[in-house]
């Protein structure tokens, strides 16, 4: 009789879940021993997509870390990230299971946009649902970002990636033919115009729930800066509570699950440095629609260093989002504006929200350019109701700022969203940057202003970043301080005071070599 062959020994697919005290940032991370039985009989690679599952059909997708030491994730066991363990919503200790991810179907186009092809609606949509689900690694990402930027994306193939990155998340509903919103496509350190723009508009009546983003390449986003002052990081249901009571709140778009797409693409912009137009354009009206705005005014400066630097292109940009949000059902009014220098005098979460109470506040300290601006983009949303007449805004808004309304306003909203504790203040490590010669301020350069005050620590460390003494237009004698710099952290304050001795960003001159003004206003 002839013996039958011993069924081979059935492997144990379940391991046990550790939660990993690392921050991935917006990208699920699991990680796996190399001598798991798991990982020997499946064979894994590291930097590989998988899947983990759970009960009840809970499922991620992760990226695939192999480590070797046993005292960070047993041989049993399954690690996973921060932001991968809270996405799977299970306890420490549960039983899961990790298999090979099938690769996203849509990296078949993001190929086609890299050889230059156009993209379908149906397509943007698909690479969408891909990068919403994880699908994607960062590396994946980064081919689509950069493919998109170069070979460049048409006005109907922006509409189509708007649509599509709105369709992943929340959309919030405000039973209001008005919903204003103010943004500023970004590149000019210290442009803290929203957080006075909000407090403005509310006072006034009209309804504007503010979702910011983060710092991506500057020293200071809105969040970054509302958040010396307030918590920015509301739940839905908290976001919808603040409106409703107060008409307007700052938050930071990351935690209310509006176009998450859009988080994801700008976790992998920011190491990048880049802010492609296409993509900007995306990137802002689908925030603005999945925050259920109906009318926006977009603020595009313009300036020898700013990110747009020259008129004609400022006109294309405008006649972009024109286009993009008309196809969308946004109403939208594109100004364009003084993009020379710096708006306000701080560069820096801390020394930004000084700037911005010291207008709220009407100290006759506070910077004229952040309060002039913010009146002038506070008029035009007003001017969106239609009770207001054309070219009345400005002096609505100069009157609500004047009478302590705007103040009162940004009070409630603060209280609202949730005071902060602790009071921060500018970093103890100071250098003064001094004029080598006498002379009449020329140029800023935004761009290296920018670089230094990251380099200082703006925003990781919100008390880092620059204070500016001397403004364009302004004559200096020599060994006069053009600007401050704060740090918190010696290391930090070394980096930031080699690079100023590689260029300081200002530039003396005689007082007719002053770049002309660009603005619409």
């Amino acid at each position: 009789m002839k013996k039958s062959k011993p069924k081979p020994k059935q492997r144990n697919a379940t391991l046990r879940l550790h939660r990993l005290a690392i921050d991935t940032y917006r990208e699920n991370v699991a990680y796996l021993h190399r001598q798991c039985e798991i990982y020997r009989a499946e064979g894994f690679q590291a930097l590989s997509k998988v899947e983990v599952h759970g009960k009840d059909g809970v499922r991620i997708m992760a990226v695939l870390n192999v480590v070797d030491d046993s005292a960070l994730v047993p041989l049993d066991g399954l690690g996973l990230s921060e932001e991968a363990f809270a996405a799977m919503g299970l306890q420490e200790g549960s039983a899961v299971e990790i298999r090979h991810a099938e690769p996203p179907a849509s990296m078949d186009s993001v190929r086609r946009k890299i050889a230059g092809e156009r993209l379908s609606p149906a397509e943007f949509l698909a690479i969408a649902q891909d990068i919403a689900e994880r699908r994607y690694a960062k590396m994946e990402i980064a081919a689509f970002l950069v493919s998109s930027g170069q070979t460049g994306l048409d006005r109907d193939e922006i509409v189509a990636l708007t649509r599509a990155m709105v369709a992943q998340g929340e959309r919030l509903k405000w039973h209001r033919d008005l919903v204003a919103d103010k943004h500023c496509i970004g590149g000019i350190p210290g442009n803290r115009t929203s957080m006075l723009v909000v407090p403005i508009v509310a006072a006034h009546g009209m309804l504007i729930p503010k979702t910011s983003s983060r710092a991506i390449t500057s020293p200071s986003g809105t969040a970054d800066t509302m958040e010396v002052l307030a918590e920015v990081q509301l739940s839905r249901e908290r976001f919808h509570e603040v409106i409703r009571r107060h008409n307007g709140a700052l938050i930071w778009g990351g935690t209310a699950n509006l176009a998450p797409v859009d988080d994801i693409l700008i976790s992998v912009e920011r190491p990048l440095g880049v802010d492609y137009p296409g993509q900007m354009v995306a990137s802002i009206l689908s925030k603005k629609m999945a925050a259920g705005s109906t009318h926006l005014v977009i603020d595009i400066p313009v300036g020898p260093s700013a990110k747009v630097r020259r008129m004609r292109d400022a006109l294309a940009l405008r006649k972009l989002f024109e286009y993009v949000s008309d196809a969308l059902g946004l109403f939208a009014e594109v100004v364009v504006t003084d993009g020379r220098q710096p708006i306000g005098r701080g560069i820096g979460p801390v020394l930004e929200a000084r700037d911005v109470m010291q207008v709220l506040q009407n100290d006759p300290d506070a910077p004229a350019d952040l309060r002039q601006k913010s009146l002038r983009l506070a008029g035009r949303v007003i001017e969106f109701d239609p009770d207001v007449r054309g070219g009345d805004g400005f002096v609505i808004a100069r009157d609500i700022l004047d009478s302590g309304r705007a103040l009162a306003a940004m009070e409630n909203v603060i209280k609202a969203q949730g005071r902060r504790e602790e009071v921060l203040v500018p970093g103890s490590l100071v250098q003064d940057v001094c004029a080598e010669s006498a002379g009449t301020v020329i140029e800023i350069d935004n761009l290296q202003m920018a670089r230094i005050a990251r380099q200082a620590g703006a925003p990781m460390d919100k008390g880092a970043g620059v204070d500016l003494l001397r403004k364009l237009g302004d004559t200096v004698r020599e060994g006069e301080p053009l600007y401050r710099v704060h740090a918190c952290f010696d290391a930090d304050f070394r980096f930031a005071n080699d690079l100023i001795a590689q260029d300081c960003g200002y530039r003396l001159g005689a007082a007719e070599q002053l770049a002309k003004t660009f603005a619409e206003f």
